[in-house]
């Protein structure tokens, strides 16, 4: 057997956001058209990881495999029908857009179905023993989105609804989330805000997406008070900022909590050359965080560690990033070159800088009663 699975599905790059746009904006008025759609949210840097994969030799330590599509029963554990219903509709219609910066195509709903349908089948493989850990490479992503509306680009919450599918089939009790995509996951956090068998954790750029949201003193409610956990990291924090997160926060929480799986949102727009934030992270620093929730789904969650893909928008050095992150899973390193690590260590913040940044990482821990 082999220990990794990577879910993965062309069709998820067919995937085409509705309408002209530039990064994100409507193409009108003043927004000139770009190539192709113009869209951040391009098929081109999730279908470059698959090809480093390939390249590299990865793949073939990898069990690579698709996935059905997620059900209607599935997705009602989490979306509200006549989100369901409408989605569907419009994507039959040609495309439209419900909620904020997430426009879809024709064909969109049955694609965002088969999205979250590998997120679905990479946590159940995972717990029933067939595999060690998996890597879901999912298109379109999902942790913005809410019951009742896409944001962000995501049209069904893959992670939410997987999480859902695997209590439902395996009576997991607790999982926790480590989202460590750059915008924060506002949809991941509102679903399972009350609830204490879900416990979700999010690093993230200070006030970048949703805009201008921090979120460090948003700790659950009810049932959920101290099982959300936000780390919001300065612009420009870098790689130091992120393992000091770990550190202080992220180890200490998870090791309080004590999952029986482990769930990681991936974005992997942190990377220094993203067009869409500012934080200076590179293949290295995913490796190094990858590296630490290995280690604690060794020790709490019997090596159940589930990585689902969400943001990075930049076709160069994200794939880079991924192999970092699948490498560590399957325990392989690669003779591929990492062209972006040396020089973003060169491209770090001041020690001023970070000792502001651990001050406000030293505050937020103490919200969380860690000494």
């Amino acid at each position: 057997m082999k220990p990794t699975a990577l879910y993965f599905d062309e069709r998820t790059l067919w995937h085409v956001p509705g309408g002209l746009h530039a990064l994100y904006l409507p193409v009108g008025g003043w927004i000139q058209p770009m190539a192709g759609s113009g869209m951040a949210e391009s098929p081109d840097s999730k279908r470059r990881i698959k090809s480093l994969l390939d390249a590299s030799g990865l793949s073939a330590h990898l069990d690579v495999r698709s996935a059905p599509p997620a059900t209607r029963e599935d997705l009602l554990r989490v979306h509200v029908p006549h989100y369901l219903d409408e989605f569907k509709r419009l994507s039959d219609a040609g495309g439209g857009i419900l909620g904020d910066t997430a426009p879809f195509g024709a064909g969109s709903y049955e694609i965002a179905c088969l999205s979250t349908g590998l997120a679905v089948a990479a946590l159940d493989s995972v717990l029933r023993g067939e595999h060690r850990n998996a890597f879901a490479l999912t298109r379109p992503p999902g942790h913005h989105c809410l019951p009742d509306r896409g944001m962000g680009f995501c049209l069904f919450n893959n992670i939410a609804v997987a999480i859902e599918a695997a209590k439902a089939r395996h009576r997991v009790e607790r999982v926790a989330v480590i989202d460590w995509d750059v915008h924060h996951g506002n949809g991941t956090q509102q679903i399972f805000y009350e609830r204490a068998d879900v416990l979700t954790l999010s690093l993230h750029q200070e006030g970048c997406f949703p805009p201008g949201y921090s979120g460090a003193d948003d700790r659950g409610a009810g049932a959920g008070l101290g099982c959300n956990v936000n780390i919001p990291l300065l612009p420009g924090g870098g790689h130091e900022s992120y393992l000091y997160a770990f550190e202080r926060i992220v180890v200490p929480v998870i090791d309080r909590y004590k999952p029986e799986l482990i769930v990681v949102a991936s974005g992997l727009d942190a990377n220094g050359v993203d067009p869409l934030a500012r934080m200076q992270l590179h293949p290295e620093s995913f490796r190094a965080m990858a590296r630490t929730v290995l280690q604690l789904a060794a020790r709490h969650a019997q090596q159940r560690l589930v990585v689902v893909h969400e943001g990075g928008y930049s076709e160069v050095c994200v794939p880079f990033c991924a192999l970092a992150v699948v490498e560590e899973l399957c325990g392989r390193r690669t003779e591929v070159p990492d062209p972006f690590s040396e020089f973003f260590t060169l491209q770090q913040p001041s020690q001023r800088f970070m000792a502001l940044q651990r001050q406000l990482i030293d505050e937020m821990a103490a919200l969380h009663g860690l000494a």
